[in-house]
């Protein structure tokens, strides 16, 4: 059983990142949560607890994607980001909605493999040795030879593991076999992707590799290169496959995490017509899936009752309430995130781990420049974020990266043919940007 952070800490880790936005960051923290406790549940009672599914509704900028990515980190569960513009109605061309199933679970059995080939990397790397010193050393053991013989023939074979351990054979070449990378024998499968047929085509194809691929082609290489594709091989021989695809499915099932963006981009404006009735089929098809429902896969079936779907979108043209009435419901949980402000325009360039700031002072610290921006500056760049986006679209924080970029334009090409000390205080700013934020036309390009 995965055991989940609390919901305070994973606040706390959410805050690193991500100003602001208490309302969504506690309730993704405690949907999150809520996965480790209906695992500790009765048996009984344990299937009867359904996920509650979250909407995030907020304009672009605010962090919805930034709390799906941050919160990817944090699940240690199966979690894939899927648009929902991406997929179309059965039988249209295009992905259909099963088909992020599919991918969380292709996610889901890339994650156990590797924690299962983790698990046994010591023996994999034990074998690998093996099967190199008998490549640089062959020894042909006859059943011939005297005990004394054998008993030197292992005191030399001792030695040269030393040697080897201590990196003495790096360099010299061996000859491995390799598998070759699967080909499907020039047959192309070739078909609408709508409906379920990329499942096929990928069974298809997979079945034909079987039948033609998976050859071995022997390749000379260094021992240093050669370890790598050895270890792997031995590490999948003790990997029994049937229980990573087992215990994949069992995990996707019950801790998976679909964080589904853009949906206000399938929700139907007033009309229900022409694009609008496409959309609505997309959100019928989204239905069954959100809802619970079995979907076939290559590794096997999956159940998606137990699935937290997190949807997020700007629902600028339309409202939550123009997705159909039963998508709607499968949402209970809406949360709506706040246009940020000059002061969490300041904060952002500056706290979050990985702020802006941070970032271009490291770049340039690569060419042996130190970048100081002054707190005034901070403050006229965050007042100008402000001042464009409510004059042209509000883009929100990614206003700062248009800013920043105008502002250290010459700092970044001149570099590092400049001097080492960089300091840029408010004038600066007002003389880089007040010329174009005061154009709306120059600003609606160039910021």
């Amino acid at each position: 059983m995965i055991d989940y952070m609390k919901p305070k800490e994973i606040v706390t880790e959410l805050d690193k990142y991500i100003v602001g936005q208490d309302k969504a960051k506690r309730a993704v923290a405690i949907a999150l949560r809520n996965r480790w406790r209906r695992q500790a549940v009765t048996d009984e009672l344990r299937e009867e607890i359904l996920p509650n599914n979250i909407i995030m509704i907020g304009p672009t900028g605010v962090g919805k994607t930034e709390i799906a990515r941050r919160l990817a980190n944090l699940a240690g569960a199966p979690f894939i980001k899927v648009e929902a513009t991406k997929f179309t109605e059965v039988g249209y061309v295009g992905r259909d909605v099963e088909s992020m199933i599919r991918d969380l679970l292709n996610y889901s059995v890339s994650m156990v493999e590797k924690e299962y080939e983790d698990a046994v990397w010591e023996k994999a790397e034990a074998a690998a040795e093996e099967r190199i010193l008998s490549k640089l050393f062959p020894i042909q053991k006859s059943g011939l030879q005297n005990p004394e013989e054998e008993e030197r023939m292992e005191k030399t074979r001792e030695k040269l593991r030393n040697m080897y351990k201590k990196g003495q054979f790096e360099d010299k070449i061996i000859e491995i076999d390799i598998k070759e990378p699967k080909v499907n024998a020039g047959i192309s499968i070739m078909g609408p992707l709508g409906g379920g047929f990329d499942e096929t085509a990928d069974f298809l194809s997979e079945t034909m590799s079987n039948l033609f691929g998976s050859k071995k082609k022997q390749r000379r290489l260094s021992v240093k290169d050669a370890r790598r594709f050895l270890i792997q091989e031995e590490a999948e021989k003790l990997v029994d496959k049937n229980k990573v695809y087992q215990e994949a499915i069992s995990r996707a099932e019950n801790a998976g995490i679909i964080f589904l963006d853009e949906i206000d981009k399938i929700a139907a404006s007033s009309g229900g017509h022409g694009a609008d009735v496409s959309r609505q089929g997309v959100q019928r098809d989204l239905l069954p899936v959100v809802e619970g429902s079995t979907v076939n896969t290559k590794y096997g079936v999956v159940k998606t009752d137990h699935i937290l779907f997190i949807a997020a979108g700007a629902f600028h043209m339309s409202k939550p309430s123009d997705l159909i009435p039963e998508l709607q419901g499968r949402f209970p949980i809406r949360v709506e995130l706040d246009s940020l402000t000059t002061e969490d325009f300041v904060r952002i360039l500056t706290h979050p781990q990985n702020a802006l700031l941070k970032q271009y002072q490291a770049l340039l610290a690569a060419e042996g420049i130190n970048l100081t921006i002054t707190d005034d500056a901070l403050q006229a760049i965050a007042e100008k974020a402000t001042d464009v986006n409510e004059k042209t679209e509000n883009i929100g924080a990614r206003r700062l990266h248009t800013i920043m970029t105008r502002l250290l334009d010459t700092v970044m090409f001149e570099a590092p043919d400049i001097e080492k000390e960089i300091i840029i205080n408010a004038e600066e700013v007002h003389k880089a940007l007040d010329d174009i934020a005061a154009n709306d036309d120059l600003s609606r390009y160039i910021l």
